[in-house]
């Protein structure tokens, strides 16, 4: 699975030893599309023969590629669509698709991080790459976001205009709630209409971002749609650039009968319109303290324009992981003391921080996500992580149910530095529910009775951790 690359880099990396001469890079920004990767502490960059090396952990999280690494012989292997990176710690030659290449500088290994080549990785995986040496800034694009520095990306506008815009990320649609997810400040606009009823929102000074057509519907006049099937009050979600000048997105909720709403608005990254409730209350997402119930947030990992992992016969991780959590959101569904939020309901990517940010917001009480993990051939078995110590007794619990639902090995529950199980405030883990690089693990996470049985261990788990009978 590809954020294992650090997760590996932490648990099997113990022959690092200390290297001289890698200068660390403090003030160094990396932004992708426009948006800054967050550099924490634990990512800082490091300068080598004028090289920006990056730790593993952002080419897992924020660049989104698949990474295994082999400490037989001490290679990580890089892969996104069709393109294999393979990269030999401390040499300073790796493999493109088999085809030996010279690298500036080579990987290595310090205070158990692996640092690999920014832009050797990045361009071989299709981005664009440009420094600023002033600013100490590296600009990366993929082929699709029609950045190139001139601010033109599809709205017809002027550099100025389009410079300044918020772009729509994700969208999705949940336990009757619309999730928004933007890379910027917006201002929604609601209004009803009636026969038939609808409820519209306006984002002026905003487009469509440059990976939404590859998530969810979208036409060359830039108009789409989603059926929703599993909820009354809802029967499709349009979407469209509404103007041009100034750019303007509209998304309509064609409702069954009228329908109030509440509308919060943080400008953190996320819109969420809850249909759960009326609008006579103060503003603010459905929480515990509200509603009376317990509430949890699924997460399908992966989605959208990130497969996940591939498996042996070629399936994607982000069919089973989603597979998974449906099936778990149909049990949620009879349980009268959940509420339950999933952010992601079809093929779609919401960010890792779009993820996180969802489930602070709502103010959870439990944050869960759904993984099939990737290695050798004869790798299997189940894995439940963790970040923090509060986490630790949802992780025990759930691993025990994890364990049983699928008669896997049992690999225990570990400690580790992930996005989503550390920006989450509330108890969080992460579920690995067997290796999609064995044939035999494979052949039963997507199988029905394997999948439903892993739903029914993560019910079980989450109601014996909160208390519910």
């Amino acid at each position: 699975m590809r954020k294992f690359g650090f997760l590996l880099v932490l648990f099997l990396f113990v022959l690092a030893f200390p290297l001289t001469g890698h200068a660390a890079s403090k003030a160094t920004h990396i932004f992708l599309n426009g948006n800054e990767i967050d550099l924490s502490q634990d990512t800082q960059v490091q300068i080598v023969n004028n090289s920006v090396m990056i730790p593993i952990r952002v080419v897992v999280e924020e660049l989104g590629f698949n990474v295994v690494w082999d400490s037989k012989t001490s290679t990580v292997t890089i892969q996104k669509s069709d393109t294999v990176i393979k990269l030999f710690i401390n040499k300073s030659t790796a493999t493109v698709n088999g085809k030996t290449v010279k690298l500036a500088a080579a990987p290595f290994i310090k205070n158990n991080t692996t640092f690999v080549p920014l832009r050797f990785v990045s361009e071989q995986m299709g981005l664009s790459v440009t420094w600023d040496n002033t600013t100490k800034t590296a600009n990366l694009y993929t082929q699709n976001s029609g950045s190139s520095g001139d601010g033109t990306e599809g709205t017809g506008g002027t550099p100025e205009q389009t410079e300044n815009l918020t772009s729509l990320t994700g969208l999705s649609f949940s336990n009757n709630q619309l999730i928004l997810a933007v890379d910027g400040k917006v201002s929604p606009v609601t209004s009803t209409l009636t026969n038939p009823d609808r409820i519209v929102i306006d984002l002026p000074n905003v487009k469509f971002g440059a990976d939404f057509a590859s998530q969810l519907p979208l036409d060359s006049t830039q108009n789409g749609q989603i059926a929703v099937t599993d909820y009354p009050d809802v029967s499709k979600i349009r979407y469209s650039l509404f103007k041009s000048s100034p750019s303007t997105v509209r998304i309509v909720l064609d409702l069954n009968y009228a329908k109030g709403f509440e509308l919060t608005n943080q400008n953190d990254g996320l819109v969420i319109m809850d249909l759960n409730k009326d609008s006579d209350p103060a503003p603010g997402p459905t929480s515990p303290e509200s509603s009376g119930k317990k509430l949890v947030v699924i997460d399908a990992g992966h989605g959208g324009s990130d497969p996940g992992a591939i498996s042996v016969t070629g399936r994607k991780e982000k069919d089973f992981t989603l597979a998974v959590v449906l099936k778990v959101e149909k049990l949620l569904q009879n349980e009268p003391e959940l509420s339950y939020v999933l952010t992601r309901s079809g093929d779609t990517y919401p960010t890792l921080s779009d993820r996180s940010k969802l489930a602070n917001n709502l103010k959870a009480d439990v944050f869960v996500s759904v993984h099939g993990n990737s290695g050798s051939a004869l790798a299997t078995g189940v894995d439940t992580f963790y970040t923090r110590s509060d986490s630790l007794a949802l992780a025990n619990i759930m691993h025990k149910y994890l364990v049983q639902a699928t008669g896997l090995k049992d690999r225990k529950v570990q400690q580790a530095s992930l996005h989503v199980t550390r920006e989450t405030t509330m108890p969080a883990v992460l579920l690995e529910c067997g290796f999609l690089s064995n044939k035999s693990d494979e052949a039963k996470m997507f199988s029905e009775d394997f999948q439903e049985r892993v739903a029914e261990g993560i019910v079980a788990g989450i109601k014996e951790y909160l208390g519910i009978h």
